[in-house]
């Protein structure tokens, strides 16, 4: 069965200003698309979709994913380790409420489980769990007992050096796994001044990446400090979080990697630890003056690296009670708002850029033939005001591989 979008304005992921277009779906393929609808013909059994003027698009993707932080739009928790049984269920709860807003993909910047988003990846793509389709990371690797950065679940992490680096790349790899994610440098929302601190020697770095990339695996690297970002480039990492204090040697290095590597801030976190209004029990006085510094940077540092060609993305750290999984899209309006984006320039970063950091450049994040059918049909125009795609009533159809998620109203889908 062919599915067939008719009378919509199409937003392919290009960058290009929407146009009227017909959008034949077979199998889990794009396979056709044709400027507006005239002398287009549908067939017996086709199933016709009127878009009746909404706008056509590629799904979005989360560059910053942690689907086992528990918390979403649907149920928050105030804690963040949870029991073994209820973090599954947080977790794949969180995976179908990102594709409920939309999001068909996403890249997993860390885990509270060995195997846990390699379970919930493989469920998604044997079409038994719904959710993003998925690259699988583990929990992210510190060194024990560095201060600032304790995410709260304790494994065996071989110890240090380069041969214990690549021993854990290679269980990680045992494992299933996509994604290894370190922490290079800390978090002051943890430990007040330990953004500043780094880590782990450079060798032990330089290992893990090589390791990694042998095996055909990504690293990504929580990066605050300048020299946190300096030893990541320097060493292999794919994809660089925060990179929140960069110097100007920083900002030429990763420039002069524009064509290899990614970066995102994931300022959404940032924005929702000043917004938070929590119980009078917890107190975030620290994480929001920490958190101050660190957005005034990013509102110099993005634009600039976007001038330079940088493949920034969004992706905000969702899944802390005040920053629930399921707010994602709101990192597009801040590319707007923060970093001297236009709404059509964050989608490009949330679908085409994206495409690419999954490392399906060729097959996702484009409405092109050949390409996976992840689309969005959307009653609205995001490219005129990106804020739209943070209201998932304003989906009218989610479609991932073909499959349909959510599916039109009757109104909408006429054969």
């Amino acid at each position: 069965m062919r599915h067939i979008f008719r009378d919509i304005q199409l937003f392919d992921g290009t960058g290009t200003a929407p146009y009227a277009a017909t959008v034949v779906v077979e199998g889990d393929r794009v396979a056709a698309v044709h400027r507006g609808s005239a002398g287009f013909e549908t067939g017996e059994g086709d199933h016709v979709i009127a878009g009746a003027g909404r706008m056509l698009m590629p799904g979005l993707i989360e560059a910053h994913a942690h689907l086992s932080w528990g918390s979403s739009v649907e149920k928050i928790y105030h804690t963040f380790m949870l029991p073994p049984d209820e973090m599954r269920i947080a977790t794949w709860r969180n995976a179908r409420v990102l594709l409920d807003h939309g999001f068909t993909s996403a890249f997993s910047a860390g885990a509270l489980g060995n195997t846990l988003e390699v379970e919930l990846r493989d469920e998604i793509a044997a079409g038994t769990a719904p959710g993003p389709r998925l690259r699988a990371s583990t929990i992210e690797r510190s060194p024990e007992a560095a201060e600032g950065v304790e995410t709260g679940k304790k494994i065996s992490m071989e110890g240090r050096g380069p041969d214990a680096m690549r021993a854990f790349v290679q269980r990680c790899k045992d494992w299933g796994i996509d994604n290894v994610k370190l922490v290079i440098s800390g978090e002051d929302a943890l430990l007040p001044g330990s953004s500043q601190h780094i880590l782990y020697e450079e060798d032990e770095v330089a290992a893990a990446c090589d390791e990694a990339h042998r095996l055909g695996m990504l690293v990504g690297a929580h990066t605050q400090a300048a020299e946190a970002v300096k030893i990541a480039l320097r060493c292999g990492v794919d994809v660089l979080y925060h990179c929140s204090y960069a110097d100007d040697e920083a900002l030429a290095m990763l420039e002069a990697q524009r064509d290899r590597i990614f970066m995102a801030p994931a300022i959404g976190v940032i924005v929702g630890t000043l917004e938070a209004t929590p119980p009078p029990h917890i107190d975030m006085s620290s994480m929001k003056e920490m958190a101050k510094p660190v957005i005034a940077n990013a509102r110099r540092m993005i634009p600039e690296l976007r001038r330079r060609g940088v493949r920034v993305l969004p992706g905000g750290d969702y899944g802390f009670p005040f920053n629930p999984n399921g707010r994602n899209a709101r990192d597009l309006q801040h590319f707007v708002d923060l970093f001297e984006c236009t709404p059509t320039e964050a989608l490009v970063a949330a679908t085409k850029l994206g495409g690419e950091l999954m490392q399906m450049g060729d097959e996702l994040g484009l409405v092109k033939p050949g390409y996976l059918a992840d689309l969005l049909l959307v009653d609205g125009d995001p490219t005129i005001n990106v804020s739209i795609l943070q209201d998932k009533t304003k989906l009218a159809m989610i479609m991932q591989g073909g499959r349909l998620h959510k599916a039109p109203e009757p109104a909408l889908a006429i054969a």
